[in-house]
């Protein structure tokens, strides 16, 4: 089993910045990939940005040069979402999965808010 535990939520204007926290714990041996995903009211959940066990980024064409995902090497177990320049249409709540032996496990959520 795996745990996950995101912070770092909140509300800021536009043009803000924010950076989410995602605390992995339990059996994270194996992880495979982490990933932020956020849902909005009203729409499916998507993928924001996601890193492999190798370093291999990936992001949404909506967040590229604005969100960084990146993990803590020295813990290896905590994952970050740093968002820069934030818009109103980033609001959602943002959630970090991993994938682990083909399984994948989800935290709980973290809500972000924009207002212009």
């Amino acid at each position: 089993q795996v745990r996950l535990v995101e912070s770092g939520g909140g509300l800021v204007q536009a043009g803000g910045s924010l950076r989410l926290s995602c605390a992995a714990s339990g059996s994270i041996f194996g992880i495979n990939t982490m990933g932020w995903y956020r849902q909005a009211p009203g729409k499916q959940r998507e993928l924001v940005a996601s890193i492999s066990s190798g370093g291999n980024t990936n992001y949404a064409d909506s967040v590229k040069g604005r969100f960084t995902i990146s993990r803590d090497n020295a813990k290896n177990t905590v994952y970050y979402l740093q968002m820069n320049n934030l818009k109103p249409e980033d609001t959602a709540v943002y959630y970090c999965k991993c994938n682990k032996f083909s399984r994948d496990y989800w935290g709980q959520g973290t809500q972000v808010t924009v207002s212009s």
